[in-house]
């Protein structure tokens, strides 16, 4: 097997701070799992947080077999509100630095990678072979192919804002040609899939560095990663260029692996905010309400932090 390129980790320079409110309201106790919480890595690091279950909501953590941190708690009657909030720091760097083009094939892959090549429920690969390899077998195998898949997808399935449904599957993005972020990756995932390339689904806060908002409202963003060079590496078929200050939140096999909130009962969402924004640490901090007039994104160049806000 070939050893994977080595990567040296970047600076962590920009400070963004992420969170969500999530209000359930419940007329019997009710069993829940909640997955909010970005893992600390190579390319995001947990600088200061704070995590609220209301009405003293006991929440135990566990993680689960992605590795994701999951938090297990019973929701009682009435109303129950979950809060996470964090600053947290990223690299002032477009992610597609990490990208390497070294696919590896499925005889050399790690047993814990190989899984992520088979169909699942909303990722059926096993539908699309004819259409994938007809449309994207020409492509050299690996990051031209990963990277003309999510092209494609970018100009032929059209995003459309509340048209997501848990019942659709990537190939039934393929046949009606609309969707959300969760369709996109599910079929970019699904196509990947199907030249043996690994790849995941991946649920995170993405912030609007060196970035103009079309008018999308703030929300939990989906992606895919695709397994090459030894590592997981970021792809996105919403938008035509790499993204600056991605936080992974969860990732697995599709979306049913990284839901913010999995219900085991009746519980209606009353309110639902998420936020993912730069800030300058020396002004903004973990407890103070969250302000879009501080923000230091949605322009098109990154803006700095003043000197006293750079990282510890």
């Amino acid at each position: 097997m070939n050893s994977p390129t080595p990567l040296t980790a970047p600076a962590l320079d920009l400070a963004v701070r992420v969170g969500c409110e999530l209000v359930y309201e419940t007329s019997a106790p009710t069993p829940a799992l909640v997955t909010f919480k970005p893992r600390q890595d190579a390319y995001q690091s947990i600088r200061q947080e704070s995590m609220r279950f209301e009405p003293e909501l006991a929440a135990t953590e566990f993680e689960d077999d992605h590795l994701n941190i999951v938090y297990r708690l019973v929701m009682k009657p009435g109303r129950n509100a979950l809060r996470y909030d964090a600053i947290v720091m990223v690299p002032s760097l477009t992610e597609d630095f990490a990208w390497r083009d070294e696919p590896i094939p499925p005889h050399e892959l790690p047993a814990s990678i190989l899984r992520y090549t088979l169909p699942t429920r909303y990722c059926d690969t096993d539908k699309l072979l004819n259409f994938a390899w007809k449309n994207f077998g020409h492509l050299p195998h690996g990051l031209a192919r990963v990277r003309g898949i999510c092209d494609w997808l970018n100009k032929n399935i059209e995003y459309r804002t509340l048209s997501g449904s848990p019942n659709i599957s990537a190939y039934d993005v393929i046949e009606r040609r609309y969707g959300v972020c969760r369709d996109l990756a599910h079929t970019a995932v699904a196509l990947c899939r199907s030249f043996n390339l690994p790849a995941r689904y991946v649920s995170g806060y993405v912030p609007e560095i060196a970035f103009l908002n079309p008018g999308v409202p703030n929300d939990f963003h989906a992606y895919c990663e695709v397994w090459m060079g030894g590592r997981w590496q970021v792809f996105d078929a919403r938008w035509k260029h790499p993204r600056i200050g991605r936080i992974r939140m969860s990732a697995g096999y599709d979306a049913v692996n990284c839901a913010f909130t999995t219900v085991y009962g009746q519980a209606a969402l009353t309110h639902f905010e998420v936020w993912s924004y730069q800030i300058d640490p020396a002004e903004v901090g973990i407890g103070d309400p969250v302000d879009l007039s501080k923000r230091l994104c949605g322009t098109t160049r990154i803006r700095w932090p003043s000197p006293a806000g750079a990282p510890c």
